[in-house]
């Protein structure tokens, strides 16, 4: 099978033709039909996880076809179409994993940074955490669901969204565009952060009512301007301090939620914090039961993103534009 490897930090990815791994226990192996690229995939050749472990097939943003089974396994079974995410295994046993949250566990394993992922023609991961895809669901725009989707949704669920809120986004493109839309899709008002107007039309055309170019204003007077400020703030740019100038944007006991974030420490003004009893939270994904959520409520709610279909010999020139933020719209890893 065709497979991308990550050797090192700081080196472009080998591609190279590795013998199709078999399933050992409590694992399935996958047929991949789509892999999103994801901005972590980036980091990680960037030296931004230090538990990488080298060298290790990236992708987290899988969608594909259970070929094979392994010894115990009696769900997924061949034939069913999964998505695999960020989070590729756990403990099982902590007070985390036991109340469904493997994504807090101390010692979850990460697809595609200390696990193999998706820049392959298969790939062998823990049958617990796929998911099933729903019907009708098409399985290459569903790839970026599984990180981008997913981060994005219950982002907002655990910031509290809810018909009643006001949600600010920072930045539509990618992660933000699938946050605009899912928050609309909750009944939420939604505004739109972003540098220029630039974007303005596009975001008024996803639902946000409002938008604010931060070279012609103030995002958090912006903000405490619509009906007392948001209820949400939601960072999907790879910027600390975008999200930081927001802050005060909020509501009494607003949440401000990263999605996004760089190696910039935030800074949080401590007086209106407590005055106002806001909070800040950052959001690591999910487990599989919000896995399951988001391509639910996605289908349900015809919640796609845009995307552009790509070969596996392409990675490296996408992830160089990215480095460089010409990216543009997601890119998908397709495989015949």
């Amino acid at each position: 099978m065709l497979t991308a490897i990550a050797t090192a930090v700081d080196e472009p990815l080998t591609l190279t033709e590795r013998e199709v791994p078999e399933p050992g226990q409590g694992e399935v192996l996958v047929k991949i039909t789509a892999c999103g690229i994801c901005h972590t995939d980036l980091d990680l050749l960037q030296g931004q996880w230090p538990i990488a472990r080298f060298p290790v097939v990236p992708g987290h943003e899988i969608t594909g076809v259970v070929a094979a089974t392994g010894p115990g396994v009696s769900w997924p079974e061949v034939g069913v179409s999964v998505g695999a995410q960020f989070l590729g295994d756990s403990c099982r046993h902590c007070d985390y994993c036991v109340r469904g949250e493997q994504i807090l566990c101390p010692q979850k394993r990460i697809t595609g940074i200390v696990m193999d992922g998706g820049y392959a023609e298969y790939a062998v991961l823990k049958a617990d955490f796929v998911t099933p895809l729903p019907e009708g669901l098409d399985p290459v725009a569903a790839a970026p669901l599984m990180c981008a989707g997913l981060t994005a949704f219950n982002s907002l669920r655990q910031a509290g969204t809810t018909a009643t809120s006001r949600v600010a986004v920072i930045g539509a493109g990618g992660v933000g565009a699938l946050a605009v839309r899912y928050a609309v899709a909750m009944g939420a008002r939604v505004a739109v952060i972003g540098r220029s107007n630039r974007g303005e039309g596009a975001a008024r055309e996803m639902g946000a009512e409002r938008f604010i170019a931060t070279q012609d204003s103030d995002p958090a007077e912006a903000l405490r301007a619509w009906d007392g400020g948001a209820n949400v703030i939601l960072n999907a740019t790879p910027s600390t301090a975008a999200a930081s100038a927001t802050l005060t944007g909020l509501a009494p006991d607003g949440t401000l939620v990263l999605c996004g974030y760089d190696s910039e420490p935030l800074t949080l003004p401590t007086q209106p914090m407590v005055l106002n009893r806001l909070h800040a939270m950052l959001n690591p994904s999910g487990s599989p039961h919000d896995a399951r959520d988001t391509l639910a409520f996605s289908a349900a709610h015809g919640i796609l993103p845009e995307f552009t279909s790509i070969g596996l010999r392409d990675a490296n020139t996408v992830l160089d534009a990215m480095a460089k933020g010409r990216s543009g719209k997601r890119s998908i890893i397709t495989f015949d």
